[in-house]
């Protein structure tokens, strides 16, 4: 931590307290103009179009094929960062008075990515310029095809390239050259397309602005770091959500139980809004969510919402089933540093939640395989921060048809005779990368923190941090020694406390989730240690002030 009178003095220079200084330095952020950008990270701050590679190049050649009269057709994904990208577009070209086409695959017939009977189709349509977002880099021979049939093709993409590059006419992909930002989500990629566009295609400039919201949505569920550049896309894109102008996304708050002026935080982006446009894709079509987002009025907006929140309702459903069968099975794998978990019953659409619950319950590499109709596995898979399973399929792709992802979540195809060959191989990359010590989870405290020095003031100024995510996690402090006054149980897997701290004669609640039966009533009364986040708590209109409970031990 930084010397005393460097924090006084940053404190005093920015007004804020040193336990902010403190927080924002464990982050990384040192100088009194780096935390300044990063309690305000003004749209001012955003990286020039010319320091990103690729980008003006790429902006031109989409320019250059409207201009010679080319349909363009955006080719998105079924996820939310995939069906906001392809929203995204979609709305700026009819902004732009430019007509334009798509194609979300159907998760369950399609898969991810290109493929060539949507391709040959979308030509049968007179399609002439094929951009893709979120999704094209890894496909060579649909892109090949693309050429063949006469279109001009775009690459929008986040994801990691592989050793050779698709033929297409210009790609955009930060992971690309030298970029401000490698981790940009596939909608920060789309947002920064169109905006170079708006400054080349014939008549008035738009306001960008008008697409943080999809952005914002993008990026946060996506679990890409919020930092940088993110977060500058992320932070202002909130407080579009907020204002809820969007037909789509005011329906989507109402479903989910928030009030029209409700601050949509990553928490409710990434529990409440994104698992409804996601559960599209994963039960139904993403297509119904796509309609969503680009509803005019809120009565189709609404019909919209209601079904995605069907089909949510149903896959919470689903997955509770698929979960405990998943969990029983990762016992038996539990000498194993990673875990590849297969049945063919399991629903395609609900596997990657379930591949995150295992991976945080077991904490392991986690994947898990159902049996697709084309006679193959195919998988989603998790992670813990130790370990890059992107890196680890790559050490594991001599026995798959296919893969791609990220550092923490990715999906993958093999044969079903090379299932046991796979969990062996990917068993042994987990363990070399580990170098055979069993992973721990481990919680970082940023400081400790009586109760006393909780208020308003404080969560405020905490606040400021937010978003939190990736790279920039929820303060976690830790409490003085308090006792556990009332225990009282939320359902069958939560749990309210009422601690005390006596020197500072404070009694706080707090929560602990689906933390019921590691807090049994015999705790009653005895003193303990915590690991826990401040935060406020609306209830029909009164705010308060309750501790979000991480983690804690009990004294004597």
């Amino acid at each position: 931590m930084p010397e005393r009178h460097l924090v006084r003095n940053l404190a005093g220079d920015l007004d804020i307290s040193p336990l902010l200084v403190n927080l924002l330095w464990s982050r990384g952020v040192r100088t009194a103009e780096e935390m300044d950008l990063f309690l305000s990270p003004g749209l001012r701050h955003l990286a020039q179009p010319e320091q990103w590679c690729g980008l003006n190049a790429t902006g031109e050649v989409i320019a250059k094929a409207v201009a010679q009269g080319r349909k363009p057709a955006v080719w998105g994904d079924y996820d939310v960062d995939g069906i906001t990208s392809t929203a995204l577009l979609l709305l700026f070209f009819k902004a732009r008075g430019v007509e334009a086409d798509h194609h979300i695959p159907h998760r369950q017939t399609e898969g991810y990515g290109l493929n060539n009977a949507g391709i040959e189709d979308l030509a049968r349509r007179g399609i002439g310029l094929l951009i893709t977002v979120d999704c094209g880099i890894s496909h060579l021979p649909e892109v090949t095809r693309a050429k063949e049939l006469g279109m001009t093709v775009v690459i929008s993409d986040h994801h990691l390239p592989g050793p050779d590059l698709p033929a297409a006419d210009a790609i955009m992909n930060p992971k690309i050259g030298d970029c401000p930002c490698p981790n940009l989500a596939g909608v920060g990629v789309a947002f920064l397309l169109a905006a170079v566009l708006n400054r080349m295609l014939p008549g008035e400039p738009l306001d960008m602005r008008q697409f943080l919201d999809l952005v914002a949505l993008g990026t946060v569920a996506d679990i890409v770091e919020l930092t940088g550049q993110n977060r500058i896309l992320a932070k202002n894109g909130l407080t579009m959500l907020k204002e809820g102008k969007r037909p789509g996304i005011m329906a989507l708050k109402e479903v989910c139980g928030y009030k029209p002026g409700a601050v949509l935080d990553e928490d409710r982006v990434g529990f409440g809004l994104a698992p409804r446009i996601n559960a599209a894709g994963r039960l139904g079509h993403a297509e119904t969510a796509l309609r969503l987002l680009l509803a005019r009025d809120m009565t189709e907006a609404r019909e919209l919402a209601k079904e995605l929140d069907g089909y949510n309702t149903h896959r919470r459903g689903i997955g509770k089933e698929i979960q405990e069968e998943a969990l029983r099975l990762a016992l038996e794998q539990k000498g194993r540093f990673g875990l590849v978990l297969h049945a063919p019953h399991w629903h395609e659409g609900v596997i990657g939640i379930i591949a995150s619950k295992v991976a945080e319950t077991h904490y392991r590499p986690a994947i898990i395989l159902t049996d697709h109709e084309s006679g193959h596995l195919k998988g989603s898979g998790r992670s813990i921060p130790q370990f890059s399973l992107y890196e680890g399929l790559v050490a594991c792709q001599h026995l798959l048809e296919g893969f791609g992802g990220h550092s923490q979540a990715a999906g993958l195809r093999l044969h079903r005779d090379d299932l046991a060959a796979f969990q062996e191989a990917f068993n042994a990359a987990v363990s070399q990368a580990l170098d055979n010590i069993p992973p721990t989870p481990t919680l970082i405290l940023d400081a400790p923190l009586s109760f006393g020095e909780i208020d308003y003031d404080l969560l405020k100024e905490l606040e400021l941090l937010a978003p939190f995510g990736a790279d920039n996690p929820k303060p976690l402090f830790l409490s003085p020694s308090v006792t556990v006054r009332n225990r009282k149980p939320v359902g069958a897997d939560h749990v309210f406390l009422d601690l005390r701290d006596d020197k500072a004669e404070v009694t706080m609640r707090a929560k602990a989730w689906n933390q019921a039966a590691n807090l049994p009533r015999s705790v009653t009364g005895k003193p303990m240690l915590l690991a826990y986040t401040p935060k406020f708590n609306e209830f029909n209109g009164v705010t308060s002030i309750e501790l979000a409970l991480r983690d804690w031990a009990l004294q004597g």
